[in-house]
């Protein structure tokens, strides 16, 4: 239990021969130290409460039962998620692998509900699957960085998904140029760079390979071009 700090009260013989400055100085200064001191109640919502208060186009997280507001995404950051969807989907779609779904949706972990920019879950998994939220992990997960987003995206999310067994991190830096991938081996990430061609190769999407230097195109490539490379059409 937290012990609780009770108002400092001056004698009425000291306060009788103390100035009225000094006594106004004081009041003023345990009235700071009463507000610096004062515990901030957080308000808390259950998962549930929360799908339940927030529309399926609202970009938000549930982090241990505060939300937390995403800003809005750049022009730069929808063209390269829709670019990467399209080419995943289709790459899913073709082989039967499972499904793809794009943010708002959540990933429900232990203590977070989580909305990576992209998601893939495998055929075994889909009984995760949920009507407004997936709940455990994705097998993939990819987060497109912002400015605003950096310190959550390799800090918060990257411990909470290689925790709660996210088999692949994928975390796209499009201002940097910098594109990371990440496979779970024995409870722990590991960075897997690409091969010598520049392509990484996917342990979690079987066959499927990605040229990183197609996600700092301008424009990007056509997906229907990316689609004859992966022999998907």
């Amino acid at each position: 239990m937290m012990g609780v700090l009770t108002k400092p009260v001056l004698p009425e013989a000291i306060q009788e021969v103390l100035p009225a400055s000094t006594l106004e100085e004081g009041a003023l200064r345990r009235r700071v130290l009463e507000v610096l001191l004062d515990p901030v109640e957080v308000e808390r919502m259950s998962y549930e409460a929360f799908l339940a208060s927030f529309d399926e186009d609202t970009y938000a997280e549930w982090v241990n039962g505060e939300i937390i507001m995403m800003s809005p995404a750049n022009d730069r950051h929808q063209d390269l998620s829709g670019f990467l969807e399209s080419v995943l989907r289709s790459f899913v779609e073709t082989h039967d692998l499972g499904i793809v779904r794009s943010a708002p949706f959540q990933m429900r972990l232990a203590d977070t509900g989580r909305e990576p920019d992209l998601l893939f879950v495998a055929q075994e998994h889909l009984d995760r699957l949920r009507k407004m939220y997936l709940d455990g992990p994705a097998d993939l997960a990819v987060e497109i960085v912002s400015p605003e987003s950096m310190g959550r995206d390799r800090g918060e999310k990257f411990y909470e998904y290689e925790a709660a067994g996210v088999r692949e991190y994928w975390l796209i830096d499009p201002e940097r140029e910098r594109a990371e991938f990440y496979r779970l081996e024995e409870g722990r990430y590991r960075l897997v760079e690409p091969d010598t061609e520049g392509r990484y190769h996917s342990a979690v999407l079987e066959g499927f390979w990605l040229q990183v230097d197609w996600l700092w195109e301008e424009p990007l490539p056509r997906v229907l071009d990316v689609l004859r490379e992966l022999q998907v059409i």
